[in-house]
This record gives C-alpha cells, structure tokens and sequence, in this order.
C-alpha cells in the first residue's frame, strides 16, 4: 500500500522528495469493509487519509434522515474533514466506504510536524488544498446553473466511472435528486 503512496507523492513533488520514506512511515493502513465509516458528524477529523484502493462517500444528513452527498473520493485521492481537521471542531459529515477499501491514514499532530519540517509536504498538502477547492466551486457553480437532466448528463461526461461503481441511489444524491428522478431521466438520454 505504501507503495502507492509513495508514487503519488514522487508525481506530485517531482525530484524535491527529501524525507520522502520518513513521511510514509507515518502513515497507517486501514481495511474497510463496504458500509465501514472512517468519520461520523459530530466526531473530530483526527487524520489525513489517502485512498489507496476503493471508494468512500462523503455525505451529510439532514433533520428528515436523507442523506446529500458531497462526494465520492476514489483510488490515489485524499480525503478530510478540511475544518474539523484544522480547527478541531466537530465534523458536519460523514465519511463511509462504499465498497472494500484500503486507505492510509496519518494523525493530525504527525500530518502537522510533517508539514512543518518538510517544506514540500507543506507544498503538496497546498495542491491537495486547492484542488479540492477548486473542485467543490466549479461543482457547485455547474450544479446550480443545471436542471437536473444537464446535472446527470455533466457527471456522464465528467465522471464516468462513478456509473459503474455507484448505485443508482448514490448517483441520485450526488445529483441533488430523487432516485425515481433519476430512474425517469435516464430513460431519457
């Protein structure tokens, strides 16, 4: 698994890869089984963690009980509660397997002496950053400006692996709409 992790740092740090085996060290392997939640709202991210095989959603639940997914973090990705993470308040999402996972996981203290004593952890948690960002932005920009025949029609032509991994109640939420919804529209493309 560490393996893995290690190509992905190399891709994104290129030759500057000083200390790069000690980093690694302090990541840990975790199995998760279908359903197995990494985070549940109301609890504190405590680490960082890099998906090495396998899918996890990211999702919230609202005072009725219906889920909303945010996300689906695939293979060779990072995942964490960015607020809960770094201010250490209580998460406002969940984070739950969707299939058999394996996933690295680093704690908060460690993930933060890392950054401070290796300037090109710090840069590449930087990129991490910004990248999520800018793909929660553009999401939700795209999103709001869709029906819901143009939002599915977008996660065909951007995300076509998720059809293939996802059931068709989780493509619904993704969606922002119904699984009846998304039955009706599918039959329309």
């Amino acid at each position: 698994m560490h393996e893995i992790l290690e190509q992905h740092i190399r891709s994104k740090l290129g030759k500057d890869t000083e200390g790069l085996e000690e980093v690694i060290s302090y990541f840990k392997p975790i199995q998760l089984k279908r359903n197995d939640y990494l985070l549940r709202e109301g609890e504190l991210c405590r680490h960082c963690y890099f998906i090495v095989d396998g899918a996890i959603q990211v999702f919230t639940v609202d005072g009725a009980g219906n889920e909303t997914t945010r996300d689906f973090i695939l293979e060779e990705n990072w995942l964490m509660e960015i607020s809960s993470f770094l201010q250490q308040v209580p998460s406002k999402e969940f984070f739950r397997a969707i299939a058999t996972s394996q996933v690295l996981a680093v704690s908060r203290d460690h993930f933060m002496e890392l950054s401070a004593r290796f300037p090109q952890f710090e840069k590449m948690y930087r990129q991490i950053l910004e990248l999520s960002y800018s793909h929660s932005v553009y999401r939700i920009n795209t999103f709001v400006s869709m029906d819901a025949l143009e939002r599915l029609r977008w996660m065909m032509d951007n995300q076509p692996k998720l059809f293939t991994r996802l059931s068709s109640k989780m493509i619904a939420s993704y969606l922002g709409i119904s699984p009846e919804t998304y039955t009706r529209l599918k039959g329309k493309l």
